[in-house]
């Protein structure tokens, strides 16, 4: 409720100084008939108004996220979840996670296209807590912006809903925050957080993997959500727009570059299931690329060579390498390059888990293999170990990729 508070009159001061005294009768009066200066929420750039219509609008597809765990509905001052189910568990663990789109939002705020990016953002957290082996329960969420516009906070809202229900959790709360002097009235920040349950005796990770262990690749649908500092740079200098139409993408540069970030939560717990202790870790492929991210699920005196040969990226990423010239090291570094996750299992597993993972519709394939051997040295390739602060294995990347 907005509230309204006057500026307090002013009070003549005594002074020692009788020359300098000032009289209450010099001050300048205010007449009944000006009216005093008065501010509200709405006038200082918070419409309450608007924050409730978005709510209004975005019940719907939040409410379909829930299922018979979620209890109450929206407005409340905290999501509940029925927890009962834990008590099945020997030794529940609880898996959290906390993320953003980073840099996307702005190719989202430039074209005026909101209902993607929230599947965005349930790839970025909920597919990291499913690294470990955990279902996803619950997410909230969090949305900065400069101005609450109802229908592109549905939009953003929705888009965060449609993908809770693709990764099989309930988005039981979040948050809208009217920012204005801060942010633009068209700028808008997201981020989320999500969390799982894992059952302690099928956590996923380093301790399970062994030499010999088969590396296999699932296909992202593009970018994702990461390196669109660096898109975003190659387009600038290249004096590209948004809605340049390019040949080889068969659309605007724009409409590829929001192709929504594919979410693993559903494949990934379903190859658990079928392999039954033979699937060993996962890694999400996000911020720092492909080498960097499997290296933390590989433990330490262990290596992994990942064959280039064994995919071809999609278009959007030579377009950028070599629209903008970026090294194959920076390349690398920063962009999937094709591989949204990547599966660590038994030798004996790999050809089952491509199996299912192919009846589910999701592309996947060889990639490589764990071994013992010092890879600089035994194949003579550049590696990455000891990222993100995991003091574990090493990847390195050999071959080329077929044109």
């Amino acid at each position: 409720m907005a509230w309204v508070r006057a500026w307090p009159a002013v009070r003549p001061m005594r002074s020692a100084d009788p020359e300098r005294s000032v009289r209450a009768d010099s001050l300048p009066s205010v007449s009944q008939s000006e009216p005093t200066l008065t501010l509200t929420y709405a006038s200082a750039g918070v419409d309450v108004d608007a924050g409730d219509r978005a709510v209004e609008l975005m019940k719907a597809a939040v409410g379909r996220t829930h299922g018979p765990e979620v209890i109450g509905g929206i407005g409340g001052f905290a999501g509940l979840f029925d927890a009962s189910a834990l008590l099945g568990y020997r030794r529940p663990l609880l898996a959290s996670s906390t993320d953003g789109v980073g840099t996307k939002v702005a190719i989202a705020q430039a074209l005026d296209r909101h209902d993607t990016i929230g599947l965005d953002l349930v790839g970025m957290v909920v597919d990291d807590i499913v690294v470990c082996g955990a279902r996803p329960l619950l997410m909230t969420d969090y949305i900065a912006c400069g101005k609450v516009v109802p229908e592109r906070i549905a939009a953003i809202v929705s888009g965060i809903a449609e993908g809770c229900e693709l990764a099989g959790c309930a988005l039981v709360g979040g948050e809208t925050a009217e920012h204005p002097g801060l942010l633009e009235p068209d700028e808008y920040d997201v981020a989320g957080a999500a969390t799982g349950v894992v059952e302690a005796a099928d956590l996923l990770g380093p301790h399970r993997v062994t030499a010999g262990d088969v590396v296999v690749a699932l296909a992202s649908s593009g970018l994702h959500s990461n390196g669109f500092s660096l898109v975003r740079s190659v387009l600038r200098h290249a004096g590209w727009d948004l809605t340049k139409q390019v040949e080889e993408l068969g659309r605007t540069i724009g409409e590829e570059l929001l192709t929504p970030t594919r979410i693993y939560a559903k494949d990934v717990l379903d190859v658990a299931e079928l392999l039954d202790g033979d699937l060993h870790a996962v890694s999400h492929v996000t911020g720092g690329g492909l080498a960097a991210n499997l290296a933390r699920v590989l433990p330490k005196g262990l290596s992994a060579a990942l064959d280039r040969s064994t995919w071809t990226p999609q278009p959007i990423f030579d377009l950028i390498t070599d629209l903008g010239a970026v090294p194959r090291a920076d390349r690398e570094a920063t962009f999937n390059l094709g591989v949204g996750m990547v599966l660590v299992v038994a030798a004996d597993a790999a050809d089952r888990a491509i199996e299912r993972l192919t009846a589910r519709g999701t592309r996947s394939w060889v990639l490589g293999q764990v071994g013992t051997e010092d890879l600089e040295d035994g194949i003579g390739t550049e590696t990455v170990q000891g990222t993100k602060g995991v003091d574990g294995g090493s990847v390195g990347l050999v071959g080329e990729h077929a044109r």
